[in-house]
């Protein structure tokens, strides 16, 4: 007696879990790929070099943590977030929350500026690939300046508390410089990474790798100083 063939439905069902176990796996590899990026960074960014959509899309859920905790490092250390105290008196829960919400707006903001005049840089000096990839790279690239955190908010809390927040107090002074100056030196660290990233993802010789992001910082300048002449 032969056997009933399977439904269209169930081989569909079937093809779509296999896939769904696929891209998990790749989710995990990537996780597992994160902390390579401190260690072994040549490792990871030959791993970006792949252009399976599978495998690009399995990227996107480090890349966002990496992001967020970027941004939210960032715009602590930001002239603004200096002042934000000045005219009211936030609790931590709500001075927590609108700093979460800043720090994403603010990683995104850097993400796709950044990554966008990386890729212009890029092609300006021959490279010809899509410019998703380029903001992969700007991403864990950032990897350092997500894990400043780590240093620099234990200090603004326990050292300084509301007065980080706030003109004058505590933080007035070299204390300030101190903790701005250790999240500068992990921001180096990622624009180290990121002439890494370029050099090996895209296989660019370093004069390459200088051309790019000497162009990509001139567009940043450019769009940072021009509208304050208007």
């Amino acid at each position: 007696m032969s056997e009933t063939p399977p439904k269209p439905g169930a081989i569909a069902d079937t093809d779509a879990l296999s896939g769904s176990d696929a891209a998990q796996a790749l989710v995990r590899r990537w996780w597992r790929l994160v902390p390579r990026v401190l260690t072994r960074p040549v490792e990871v960014f030959v791993a970006l070099r792949e252009d399976d959509e599978t495998d690009v899309e399995a990227r996107s859920e480090p890349i966002l943590a990496i992001v967020i905790v970027a941004g939210t490092a960032g715009i602590l250390l930001t002239p603004a977030w200096g002042t934000l105290l000045d005219e009211e008196s936030l609790d931590w829960i709500v001075l927590a929350v609108v700093t979460f919400i800043g720090g994403l707006l603010y990683g995104a903001f850097g993400y796709f500026l950044l990554g966008l005049v990386v890729w212009l840089g890029a092609r300006a000096v021959g490279v010809d690939t899509r410019a998703r990839k380029t903001r992969q790279v700007v991403g864990f690239s950032g990897l350092p300046l997500a894990i400043s955190i780590v240093v620099t908010l234990p200090a603004i809390v326990l050292a300084f508390g509301n007065d980080w927040f706030r003109t004058g107090g505590s933080d007035d002074g070299s204390g300030r410089i101190v903790v701005v100056s250790v999240g500068l030196a992990f921001a180096l660290w990622s624009l180290g990474l990121l002439a890494v990233g370029l050099r090996t993802t895209f296989e660019l010789p370093w004069r390459g790798v200088v051309g790019a992001l000497a162009l990509a910082g001139v567009i940043v300048a450019a769009v940072a100083i021009v509208p304050s002449t208007f």
